[in-house]
This record gives structure tokens, sequence and C-alpha cells, in this order.
């Protein structure tokens, strides 16, 4: 998640002063991950760093380097367990910088590659002098001494893989699963393309923000979304989640192909998606039933949920 780098640009344009807090080393069990940060002001903060002991901590310690107009950056260990009295039991090392107009320059560049939309890494080199930080070219493997097999102590730089672009979902349908879905989703890190054909709004649809559109034009979306596009299908029409089933296989460069339904229905589909031209290969992209398979509710909101596991997982590690 990149939507901090604006936040601290538009801050530091606007003149203010404001410290980061960032989890640049973690061993054990622990409330957040490397690279879990939080934006502190005097009055304010945004982000977490996993709550308790630690996160108040971090903002005490992020307050007090606020106050001093000379130092700019504190470099602290955390034993969750004898410290700080958090049952989690790791190590946390927690890096709090001041962030103001000396920041510009690495924000800025930040910012345009956060606008250019591809991957790229944010480096923290931390020295004693200062944290020098750099964006650089996504290529290569993490650091060696970004590993959380580094001892605590020793970490002195992050470098971050920061995904600026969100990876695209699109759902078709807004009766209870869509509704539901689009609810679970609006947190999540998707850009989420909601749309629906006008016989999805009946009575239960009310209130919808889905984009409603004639079934042609839904067909048109599926082409016009770009490569690695996620898919989500559950309209109140079997005929037509067939016809964007077919659609989505026929373009073949999509991320994932989920349909609503049961086993039964993927046989049908199947058939029918054979008869069409698909091959073995393109029905093995077509995940049906949705979601993860350990949750067997069909209630709509677990449906919601299973599905986002299921994208979560695969776009955090898509190798898998």
């Amino acid at each position: 998640m990149s939507e901090w780098i604006g936040q601290a640009l538009a801050a530091v344009t606007r003149g203010e002063t404001l410290a980061m807090a960032t989890v640049v080393g973690a061993q054990g069990s622990t409330p957040r991950e490397i690279g879990a940060r939080m934006l502190v002001w005097p009055d304010r903060f945004t982000g977490t760093i996993g709550g308790g002991s630690l996160e108040r901590q971090a903002l005490d310690q992020a307050r007090k380097l606020l106050a001093q107009a000379t130092r700019r950056h504190a470099l602290q260990d955390y034993p969750l367990g004898p410290m700080l009295g958090q049952c989690c039991g790791g190590r946390v090392r927690l890096l709090v910088e001041r962030i103001d107009a000396e920041s510009l320059g690495w924000l800025g560049d930040a910012a345009r590659a956060c606008g250019e939309g591809a991957p790229f890494r944010l480096q923290a080199d931390i020295e004693d002098a200062g944290v020098r930080r750099t964006v650089q070219s996504a290529a290569g493997e993490d650091p060696a001494d970004n590993s959380p097999r580094v001892p605590i102590p020793e970490v002195r730089r992050l470098s971050e893989l920061l995904r600026p672009a969100k990876p695209r979902l699109v759902i078709f349908g807004a009766g209870h699963i869509g509704q539901a879905v689009a609810r679970a989703f609006a947190p999540l890190p998707f850009d989420l393309e909601w749309l629906a054909s006008r016989e999805d709004l009946r009575p239960e649809a009310g209130g919808t923000r889905a984009e409603v559109l004639s079934e042609d034009e839904l067909e048109a979306c599926i082409a016009a979304a770009p490569p690695g596009a996620l898919f989500a299908v559950f309209t109140h029409s079997h005929d037509l989640d067939y016809r964007l089933t077919r659609a989505v296989l026929a373009r073949g460069d999509f991320g994932y192909l989920g349909l609503i339904g049961s086993a039964t229905k993927r046989v049908r589909f199947e058939r029918r998606l054979r008869d069409d031209g698909a091959t073995d290969a393109d029905l093995a992209r077509l995940t049906c039933p949705i979601g993860i398979p350990s949750l067997k509710s069909k209630a709509p909101a677990v449906i919601a949920v299973a599905l986002a596991a299921e994208l979560l997982q695969l776009t955090e590690d898509p190798a898998k």
C-alpha cells in the first residue's frame, strides 16, 4: 500500500511537519509485518503498527521527536513481552523519522513512481547521521539485511517493494451476493469495478452503487479491462453468467475468473464451454465454486469473505 506517500507529500507541501514510525525489523510473533507504518502529527495520526502498547510507545516517541528542533530520527528495539507486556512475545525494531521540507526530494520521487503505476523499491539506509531514502528499481531480490532472519540489532536498512497499482477486480451482479462482495472489498487493496444488468436491480438491490449496463455493454467491459484483471460473476441469470464467463475465457489474459455456483453448475458450464471451443487448459482456469473451500456457508456475507480471502492470497503471492 502506497497511499501514505501522497498523504505525506501533501502535508509537507502545505508546510506541515510530521513524523513517520515504520517497522523496519520484526522477529517472532509481532502485531504487524516489516513495512507497517504510521504518520504522526502532534494532534492526530493515520495508519497502524498493530495497536496496543507498541503503538502507544511509537506515538509517544514520534511526538517527542517532533518537539525537538534538531533531531531527525530515532531507532528503537522493542522486545514485546519483557518491555511492553504484549503476549505475542516477538521483537520489533522501529524507525521514527521527521518528515518535513527536507523530505520533499524522496517523497516527490516516490510519488512520481506511484504515478507510473509499476512496482518500485523505496529504500531507507539508517545511518548515525540520519536516514537516507532512495527510490530504486523493483528488479532483483530483497536485500539480505531486509530479511527477518537478520538479528534485530543489525537491521540498518529497509527496502520495501511497493505496488502502487491495485489489482483491477471486475464484479458482475448486484443481488445479495454482489452487494455483499462490494461491501467486503471496499476497504481492501483492489481497484473495484462493480457492474450489473438492469435485470439485476430487483427490489432487494435498492440503493446499489453498481454501474447499470446492458448485457452487450457488460461483455464489452470485459474486453476493455486491463491485462491481468480479476473477474467474478454472480448475476441474476445463468445465461448471462455463461455469456460473461465465456467472454473472459476467450480473452485469455485474465488473472482470475470466479463463477458463483455449485459443482453441478460447473459441470453444466464446462459442457457448454467445450462445445463453444474451450480447452481443458481454459477450463482449469475457471474457479467455481468461488472462495476458499474451507468456508462452506452459502450466506452472502460468508461468500464475500471467502472470495476476499482467496483473492488476497492470489494477489499477495501470484506464484501460488
